[in-house]
């Protein structure tokens, strides 16, 4: 089953790397841009064909290892193809 984690980081938390990414937008011109926030995304292939098992799963990877908890907010896909 693929499953798709998405990790951004929660808001108030600075993003320097959004910072820098806006900036250059906003010097190539693209000035329709509010703000840049970077994320991360990570697709898992598990072993696993109960959905709810496998959220469950990937919710203990993500608070154990993915995800820093006190900094990021995580959300858990299962993409239908």
């Amino acid at each position: 089953m693929k499953v798709i984690v998405n990790i951004q980081l929660k808001n108030g938390v600075l993003d320097p790397q959004g910072k820098a990414v806006h900036h250059a937008l906003s010097s190539l011109k693209f000035n329709e841009v509010n703000d840049v926030r970077i994320g991360k995304q990570i697709i898992l292939d598990i072993a696993e064909s109960d959905k709810a098992k496998a959220h469950e799963r990937v919710t203990i990877m993500c608070d154990e290892l993915l995800a820093n908890t006190v900094i990021e907010d995580y959300t858990i896909e299962f993409p239908t193809c």
